[in-house]
């Protein structure tokens, strides 16, 4: 696939991604940039997920936020390693909300078929 492809199926990809799906993405990009010790990427994805936080549940958001600042202060320290493991255990508890709310796919419809001997 050519660079210019694989452009084209990540735009595709984020732009038909529902919101819980794109917040799994995020972790994606946080998590390998933490593996091959990007600092630059590792911030701005985490510092996305920080910023999108919604603090109308400032239980939750703040929790998350707390997170996601010490996972910034462990990359600074060059700890990526703590990183990634916070990273990885909060993608794994997005990914169960994600596969919770998944919308079930409703079957098709299809027309009933003519009786025996019957034309439609």
């Amino acid at each position: 696939m050519t660079a210019y492809g694989l452009q084209q199926y990540r735009t595709q990809d984020v732009m038909g991604a529902t919101p819980l799906h794109l917040v799994v993405m995020a972790y994606d990009v946080a998590i390998v940039a933490c593996e091959k010790s990007d600092y630059e990427r590792a911030t701005k994805a985490i510092s996305l997920l920080r910023d999108a936080l919604n603090f109308d549940y400032s239980e939750v958001a703040g929790g998350l936020f707390r997170l996601y600042q010490w996972c910034l202060d462990c990359i600074r320290q060059g700890d990526y390693q703590s990183a990634i493991q916070t990273l990885r255990e909060l993608r794994e508890a997005w990914v169960t909300v994600e596969n919770r709310y998944r919308p079930i796919p409703s079957a098709p419809v299809y027309a009933p078929a003519p009786a025996f001997g019957q034309t439609a």
